[in-house]
């Protein structure tokens, strides 16, 4: 089951109620998967599991000592768990952490954004302009989530090019894009050390806590990339759980014009045949140097 496929069975599971008040009370998603939800001080690390009853009832138990944000998170994580019948394997990794976490685990976190965030209320509520830590802020506590899980959100449906990354222990885990990256085959390489000369790189490197925005070149982030263009990068490290994560973002007129496979790979300009344009390129008087 890859990343869209988990993204059509939410919407489908979110096309069947009523979201309207979703952002103040999840209790729609918890009824629809005939479950009850139970607080309970866990261990630290643990967010929450659930249990299944004989008679088909599921108990869903989070750890109370964690945020508000950080709870309806887990809620919704373990309701895709039921929806999805994946099994959990939780296995000791942090779920901040992408590192050897269980393809499982990784599905049912984008299952869960796609209900703490359903895709119509973030399209009509984002404002339409370029973001910022203020406006990522602003919708992650109107929408009950975590600030990289809005700017994920943010960058995944936007208009413009853009991307958000996600780097751990100085090496990029994950990148979501937005449609016309896709489209554009901007790819950055899961497993790649961060970019020396992005804005991440010079957080890392201080070794504290930080965010800052800037502006970079392109191809410090995007793998065989069009040299000359620059564009916006927006980046938090967190120092005690050595992870990173950055913002992307340019004007849709800074996107170079590429041709793309049918897997989404950019096509590199063999040097063949020019195309046939009715002129003949005979020599002139003059020659260019």
């Amino acid at each position: 089951m890859d990343e869209t496929d988990v993204r059509q069975k939410a919407c489908a599971f979110i096309a069947k109620i009523d979201v309207s008040n979703i952002r103040e009370d999840l209790s729609p998603y918890v009824t629809a998967v005939n479950a009850k939800i139970k607080k309970d001080e866990l261990g630290e690390g643990e967010s929450g599991y659930t249990i299944t009853k004989p008679n088909g009832k599921h108990i869903i138990t989070v750890n109370s000592l964690e945020t508000d944000e950080r709870q309806r998170f887990t809620i919704c994580h373990e309701i895709a768990h039921i929806v999805l019948d994946l099994e959990s394997s939780h296995e000791e990794v942090p779920s901040w952490s992408y590192a050897k976490r269980h393809p499982n685990e990784i599905a049912c976190d984008t299952f869960a954004a796609e209900l703490l965030m359903p895709y119509q209320q973030w399209r009509s509520l984002v404002p339409k302009e370029e973001p910022s830590m203020e406006l990522i802020q602003r919708m992650a506590d109107l929408f009950g989530t975590s600030f990289p899980a809005a700017a994920s959100r943010f960058a995944s449906l936007s208009d413009m090019p853009c991307a958000f990354v996600t780097m751990e222990r100085g090496a990029v885990r994950y990148a979501a894009r937005s449609t016309s990256l896709r489209q554009a085959g901007a790819w950055i390489s899961p497993k790649s050390i961060i970019p020396a000369g992005s804005v991440a790189h010079r957080l890392r490197s201080s070794g504290n806590s930080a965010a800052d925005t800037d502006e970079v070149s392109q191809d410090t982030w995007f793998d065989n990339w069009e040299k000359g263009l620059d564009l916006w990068e927006l980046s938090r490290h967190y120092a005690r759980t050595d992870t990173t994560t950055s913002l992307l973002w340019f004007d849709s007129g800074d996107l170079p014009e590429v041709e793309v496979n049918r897997f989404g790979t950019r096509v590199k300009d063999d040097g063949g045949l020019a195309e046939l344009t009715g002129q003949l390129s005979w020599p002139g008087r003059s020659r260019r140097r």
